[in-house]
């Protein structure tokens, strides 16, 4: 049995995240599907990460498993892109040792979101429009605070079936970029619905609404219904997932 790992990317705005659920289109089922359909065979595919309805992706890792060696990889990336929709694009596709995990191998994942602070019509899918713009500085003291934690319960969704609340941030921080901003945030591990919730809750600080000490009360009251408002979906991308370096082709 042969192990590859897949590179791709996708927007996620006509599909209902990442992982297939009945009566819904996802990623999955879409990726599976033209596996499935060029290599003749049922093919399973495991993905880096669940991701919520209409987030997005600029670097996405899945793997999966089949009998015989791929002989010509970098056709198969050309084949695989003529089945899939426009919504989807495949990069690279390479063979990785059997033990190569894409979620339980991964050492850390880098989400990225977009704050547009000016009206665009074409980037409506993939940032979030707001009219006035928020302290940045306040929001960036805030995003430090969480550094000094590990438990994120008040930034999970609630009833999830992770066994713990515990990550390890490494980066937290707003940047300017012209007329938009954009919070970057890395960790070893990432909860459901829990970059949303910072964000949501970090504009509230910029905005006024929520003092340094009330983010930092949100944090150890380890309860969801103290923190903001998720932010919408449309802004955030996972832009990089981090493997072992024998992983990587």
């Amino acid at each position: 049995m042969h192990r590859y790992f897949v590179q791709l990317s996708f927007k996620g705005t006509r599909y209902h995240g990442w992982q297939i659920q009945p009566n819904a289109l996802s990623v999955q089922e879409v990726v599976e599907n033209a596996f499935s359909t060029l290599l003749r065979a049922e093919i399973s595919v495991t993905g880096a990460g669940r991701t919520d309805t209409g987030v997005h992706a600029s670097f996405y890792v899945l793997h999966f498993d089949v009998s015989e060696m791929i002989s010509d990889p970098a056709r198969m990336v050309y084949r695989l892109n003529s089945f899939l929709p426009s919504g989807i694009a495949v990069q690279k596709v390479w063979e990785v040792p059997p033990e190569a995990h894409a979620r339980f191998s991964a050492l850390s994942r880098t989400y990225k979101y977009f704050v547009a602070l000016e009206k665009d019509p074409f980037t409506t899918d993939t940032e979030f429009y707001l009219r006035i713009k928020p302290d940045v500085v306040k929001m960036n003291e805030a995003a430090k605070i969480l550094l000094n934690y590990t438990d994120f319960t008040s930034f999970s969704r609630l009833h999830t079936d992770v066994k713990t609340n515990l990550c390890q941030i490494f980066i937290a921080q707003w940047e300017v970029e012209n007329n938009r901003l954009v919070f970057t945030i890395k960790a070893d591990r990432f909860l459901r619905n829990m970059v949303r919730a910072i964000v949501g809750t970090l504009l509230d600080v910029g905005n006024g609404k929520l003092t340094l000490e009330d983010f930092r009360r949100i944090i150890e009251i380890q309860n969801r219904g103290a923190a903001g408002a998720s932010a919408p979906a449309q802004g955030l991308f996972l832009v990089d997932v981090e493997y072992p370096e024998n992983f990587m082709s």
